[in-house]
């Protein structure tokens, strides 16, 4: 991984000099950033929610590297297992080539930039990792959130899986009709689920099912005792529905 670039004197490494008096003029009388002087981004300043609105993102305009450098990020912010290069070429239509040059290129990218997140080659593909460095802060985040309450959701999921354990990720996406890739991430943080296995059939998917922790949580000594699974199901599915899942 490519070393940050030295940066001023006492400052972070990587970061800009500081202004000179020159450029006293062009700095907001506040000290607050200043933002880009883009058409798109007017008017929605002093709205967090508004802006950027959906035009700025439409209105950019990028060459085909450019494209497939933003389909790559997309996908492998979603991905929560690493993805072959391979993968990744076909899914862009681009060259194998020119993929693994434009990866090499981001993860040098977050490397030198300090990011938040990492871009990593790990077990024969490419994922997103949180920085190192942010440990602390990352492990401080999770533990905060076992003291929230799950959404309606995360309940859903966690009832498919209890009810119908081991199943892939995708067995319960068919179940919900919607991406459930965030919500498993929910779980596994809490010690709810875990990788129980992979599925026999093509792809070798992953199984999972619920832990120890989850009956401790309900007050239960086995899965027999769990409550009906209709008032977690959404109206009009069927848990015998996951069973005609590929």
């Amino acid at each position: 991984m490519t070393d940050p670039t030295p940066g001023a004197p006492g400052g972070r490494p990587g970061s800009p000099p500081p202004p000179g008096p020159e450029d006293a003029e062009r700095l907001p009388a506040s000290g607050e950033p200043r933002r880009a002087a883009d058409p798109a981004a007017e008017g929605f300043e002093g709205d967090p929610t508004a802006w950027p609105p959906d035009e700025a993102f439409d209105g950019v305009d990028l060459d085909d590297r450019g494209w497939t450098r933003r389909d790559l990020e997309a996908i492998l912010l979603v991905a929560d297992e690493p993805v072959p290069a391979t993968v990744l070429a076909e899914i862009v239509g681009a060259r194998l080539s020119e993929v693994e040059e434009l990866l090499v290129d981001l993860a040098g990218e977050y490397a030198r930039d300090g990011r938040g997140f990492v871009l990593r080659m790990i077990a024969g593909g490419w994922r997103l990792y949180t920085h190192p460095g942010a440990r602390t802060a990352v492990e401080a985040f999770l533990r905060a959130g076992q003291q929230s309450r799950l959404t309606r959701a995360a309940l859903e999921t966690l009832a498919v899986i209890a009810y119908r354990q081991p199943v892939t990720r995708f067995q319960v996406a068919a179940v919900r009709g919607v991406n459930v890739d965030g919500v498993f991430r929910t779980l596994a943080s809490r010690g709810l689920i875990h990788e129980a296995g992979t599925d026999p059939g093509p792809g070798q998917a992953i199984l999972y099912g619920t832990t120890p922790a989850f009956l401790e949580q309900l007050g239960l000594n086995d899965l027999d005792q769990l409550p009906p699974i209709k008032d977690y199901l959404p109206e009009g599915v069927d848990l015998l529905d996951i069973q005609e899942q590929p």
